[in-house]
């Protein structure tokens, strides 16, 4: 017989059926019962051992941990808690588990701990919420891009381009880095090199999908990102996915719909297939939120900030506007801020962009045209000369989640912009083209996936919603 998942089991009617169900077991108790999770659901279902005529030897191997495959009868539950559970004719050990040695006791574990042993904490309730919202959430990314017709685009993982111009990028070689070739000049000799010159990890694949929107129309990316970036916060990876539409004839206005209309697509495809995890999540959350002073609890609960998503229209507004809006606030004229906002051209920091959604409008914000002076070469520029068709999308508790633009497809203004901000025009010479030969209006935006499932599954440290995070100085697995 196929076994049945866990989670059909306990949706299932019982009519005295024989069933086979296999997974881990959780807890054992009274020699009797078995708690058996597969990870199809947070829930277990208890499997009834007939101890007095099991052999001692096999009882004894039912461990926290172990791996058992059952084969029974399902019937009405005689206990509270679960509506139906599995009465053993057979049980068969797939693998033990040393209870001694086994890091994950039936008891509450910290998140930094399990983040020490992230290749078994995939069987936590917490963790299995988590990672079962993340899938949920990638499916819905690609449902809805292709329910949209976009084409679905890989972009290299190595790359010899830097796309946002910041240099924070791992370098790709297969040099003995004890003795690489040099040149006449002493310098490292990279025409040697594997692929004949300086290569990296990609921070991006916008560039490249660019080139395909430049065909295809609209295509979208989804796929790894690395930023040699030295912050260990809670907010950063040095290895994330981003997913990455990019649009021809299209417009900033066309590029703000399309990223509000998938945000709440995934968000409420997330609510509706996943309830139980992400009223585990919630719960979760209600608990930690306890421990905190009262000024540094969350006025939203987790599922009143993702329906807060769902039924506000994002307020869209300049950052102009925004930088007023900040300068006149009260949190700023009594310096609560810790970054206080006196001048236009700022930066702006997390505090801010939450002050704008949470105290302010009290919805989902949309910021716009920023000085082109923080922003990257490839924005289009608008007729100010100061700004650029930039825009930023602000979630609660989280602060930016989106980031896009319409692109400058104006040759001699986007090579005018690389040469200020000193980019070599020949070593993009290959995207300049899309300029030279048929260019258009087109625009696109960046979602690093990492922070969106950290917004839905209400987490507060991005290392727990990516199954091995890398960070400085750690690579495990």
């Amino acid at each position: 017989m196929q076994r049945t998942r866990i989670k059909q089991l306990l949706a299932t009617t019982p009519t005295n059926q024989t069933i086979v169900v296999k997974g881990w077991v959780r807890t054992f108790r009274n020699n009797q019962f078995i708690a058996l999770n597969d990870g199809s659901t947070n829930n277990n279902i208890q499997i009834v051992v007939d101890f007095a005529n099991t052999p001692e030897a096999l009882l004894k191997r039912i461990t926290t941990g172990a791996c058992i495959s059952v084969t029974g009868t399902l019937i009405a539950s005689q206990g509270k808690g679960q509506s139906v559970e599995v009465v053993a004719t057979a049980l068969d050990i797939l693998g033990d588990s040393d209870a001694e040695k086994f890091p994950l006791q039936p008891k509450k574990h910290s998140l930094e701990f399990l983040r020490e042993i992230a290749h078994l904490r995939f069987r936590t309730n917490t963790f299995g919420a988590i990672f079962r919202v993340r899938n949920a959430l990638a499916f819905a990314v690609h449902q809805f891009f292709q329910q949209k017709n976009f084409v679905y685009m890989h972009t290299p993982i190595i790359t010899s381009n830097d796309a946002e111009g910041a240099g924070e990028m791992f370098h790709v070689t297969n040099f003995d880095i004890k003795n690489p070739p040099l040149d006449e000049h002493g310098a490292i000799d990279y025409k040697q090199d594997f692929f004949g010159k300086p290569t990296n990890l990609t921070v991006s694949g916008q560039l490249e999908g660019e080139l395909a929107a430049m065909a295809f129309g609209d295509i979208y990316t989804f796929g790894p990102t690395f930023r040699a970036e030295n912050s260990n916060t809670t907010r950063h990876l040095a290895e994330f996915w981003m997913i990455e539409p990019e649009m021809a004839f299209a417009d900033l206005n066309d590029n703000m719909d399309l990223a509000e209309d998938m945000l709440k697509y995934v968000i409420k495809y997330a609510l509706d297939t996943c309830t139980e995890d992400i009223e585990f999540l919630s719960n979760r959350l209600l608990e930690e939120e306890k421990q905190k002073p009262q000024n540094e609890r969350s006025e939203l609960t987790l599922l009143e900030k993702l329906n807060f998503c769902l039924t506000n229209n994002f307020e869209r507004i300049t950052y102009t506007q925004a930088i007023d809006i900040l300068k006149e606030s009260p949190h700023n004229k009594k310096k609560k801020f810790q970054y206080l906002v006196n001048e236009w051209g700022v930066d702006l920091q997390s505090e801010h962009e939450r002050y704008l959604v949470e105290k302010h409008f009290k919805k989902p914000v949309i910021l716009t045209d920023y000085p082109k002076n923080i922003k990257a070469f490839y924005m289009r520029q608008n007729d100010d000369g100061t700004t650029v068709r930039a825009m930023d999308i602000l979630f609660p508790g989280i602060g930016e989640i989106v980031g896009g633009s319409q692109r400058e497809e104006r040759y001699d203004l986007l090579t005018k912009r690389m040469t200020e901000m000193n980019i070599p025009l020949h070593e993009l010479d290959w995207y300049l083209d899309t300029r030279r030969f048929g260019t258009c209006p087109h625009a696109g935006f960046g979602l690093g996936f990492e922070r969106l499932v950290l917004f839905v599954s209400g987490m507060t440290n991005i290392r727990d919603v990516i199954p091995f995070p890398r960070t400085p100085k750690n690579c495990e697995f």
